[in-house]
């Protein structure tokens, strides 16, 4: 249980449901043609899991004395596992991942594609090494692999796939994945920062500038809040400007997603606590949740 703690498998197995989700409830029911066997799919999806449970064993090791003052009872490292098992962990993970990511780039044609392992795995390790500290750049960074990891399925499964006859289709299913994709990264970003909020002490200490170091705790709520706000107002808008005539998908996004992030501003208009700013990480995370399960629903989309 330890190592599964380690390699954060709650996140992974999420991962996982979202890229078989996008191949088997999106891609499969509009008909669209596919590059990745059922086989080589799989593959994809364990070779996203390793390279990302890579990057959650090396941040945990970086992060050793921080977690030590933000949440000293989940600390793993040097208490349950050693860290030099870690760091075997995080290279098996990481060669296993690269290694399949190059098996599955020339399965499809595109031996260029293998690069996108190997600079994530590099990624990955350098937020935990050093941008991580950087004001706003780690926040991004790892927003826009989680991001990555759904695109990944549509860059690998889908673009092979595209002929002119189909291109139309294509095109209109990948922009599903892309709409997706930018949901779960702005999500994520607002969620980074709630998370330095209640991480603020051992960030500290271990000589981070996250923003609510850099501008106070006051402040970078009040930028949580406005970003959420005009989250809301871009849902709000996206419902109106595709979903209109889809009546299914218009009141799911309403209730799912609109409400629980309109619930969110007022929770966080005068959060000031770690305990507040976990209930909003949490909800942050439910949202994106919310927001992934409405992928079955796109089957009742009549693309244009």
């Amino acid at each position: 249980m330890n190592y599964l703690n380690l390699i954060r498998y709650q996140n992974l197995l999420f991962i996982a449901l979202v890229q078989v989700s996008i191949k088997y409830v999106l891609f499969q029911p509009f008909g669209v043609d596919t590059a990745l066997t059922n086989f080589t799919f799989a593959l994809l999806v364990i070779a996203t899991i390793c390279i990302a449970a890579a990057g959650n064993i090396i941040n945990d090791i970086y992060d050793v004395e921080i977690d030590k003052v933000n949440k000293p009872n989940k600390v793993v490292i040097g208490k349950r596992i050693s860290e030099r098992n870690a760091n075997r962990l995080f290279i098996l993970f990481n060669i296993t991942g690269v290694a399949i990511g190059f098996y599955l780039a020339n399965s499809i044609g595109n031996p260029s594609f293998a690069a996108l392992f190997i600079v994530f795995s590099a990624l990955l390790y350098l937020y935990a090494s050093y941008l991580k500290g950087i004001l706003l750049i780690g926040n991004l960074l790892v927003s826009a692999l989680v991001a990555m990891s759904l695109i990944i399925v549509a860059l690998f499964d889908l673009f092979p796939a595209i002929t002119p006859q189909n291109q139309a289709t294509q095109s209109a299913v990948f922009k599903i994945v892309l709409q997706y994709a930018l949901f779960a990264f702005f999500i994520n970003f607002i969620r980074e920062i709630v998370k330095d909020l209640q991480d603020i002490n051992g960030d500290k200490k271990g000589g981070m500038n996250t923003f609510p170091i850099a501008l106070g705790r006051k402040r970078t709520i009040s930028i949580v809040f406005i970003l959420v706000v005009f989250m809301t107002l871009g849902v709000v808008y996206y419902m109106y400007e595709n979903l209109y005539n889809q009546q299914t998908l218009l009141l799911y996004f309403l209730f799912a997603i609109v409400a629980p992030l309109l619930y969110f501003c007022i929770k966080s208009w005068d959060a000031d606590s770690p305990k507040e700013y976990a209930f909003l990480s949490k909800l942050l995370k439910i949202i994106m949740f919310l927001g992934k399960c409405s992928i079955p629903l796109y089957q009742f989309v009549i693309l244009k």
